[in-house]
């Protein structure tokens, strides 16, 4: 209870206040590239219901969505599109994910159908909570895209050595996590932005 408060205090908080910031990135979108402000995709949150995460669009917008990872240097990706990435200012439109209760500001990073589909057993325990905009995995791995980009073979990288790695904190946090640790995980996000 005290947790879904928090979020949704600060969620209609952080959407005011940024708002500036949140307005001249859409300008910076739109005027960078053809095509809507926000990207939006499935992806499986609480109970494994399939909700649609907003964020700005980074990429192209005739790109292909697949492979589902996205290494550094990959073409798709705008100029501004890796400003926003690089700052992770292409995060803030999850807030509205946060406001309406599909995400919280802590949890497991939600992942897409496909994803999960692989490990659901797994993910039968982690989706027992709100998937988040952050988490330990986020500052663990919060260069994913050049690790990515220097493997072989990047989607092959992911599902055997990030993916199952993320698994085990997700998992850890659903059985450890606390209100206390969510703000000492907030923290840790900012100062590694």
């Amino acid at each position: 209870m005290a947790k879904r408060a928090f979020d949704l205090i600060f969620s209609f908080l952080g959407l005011i206040l940024l708002s500036p910031v949140i307005l001249v990135a859409a300008v910076g979108v739109k005027c960078s590239s053809s095509g809507p402000v926000l990207f939006r995709q499935d992806r499986v949150g609480r109970h494994f219901k399939i909700f649609r995460i907003c964020k700005f669009r980074t990429m192209r917008h005739d790109a292909l969505s697949d492979p589902p990872i996205t290494v550094y240097g990959d073409p798709r990706v705008t100029p501004f599109g890796r400003f926003l990435r690089r700052t992770k200012l292409d995060e803030l439109p999850q807030l509205i994910n946060v406001l309406r209760g599909e995400m919280s500001f802590v949890g497991p990073r939600p992942e897409v159908p496909y994803y999960v589909g692989m490990f659901r057993r797994d993910y039968e325990e982690i989706l027992q909570v709100r998937p988040g905009i952050t988490d330990e995995a986020s500052i663990e791995f919060r260069h994913e895209g050049a690790m990515l980009a220097s493997a072989a073979a990047p989607e092959e990288f992911y599902l055997k050595n990030v993916l199952p790695r993320k698994i085990e904190l997700a998992r850890k946090y659903v059985h450890n996590g606390r209100l206390m640790d969510d703000l000492s995980i907030i923290l840790r996000t900012l100062m590694h932005l």
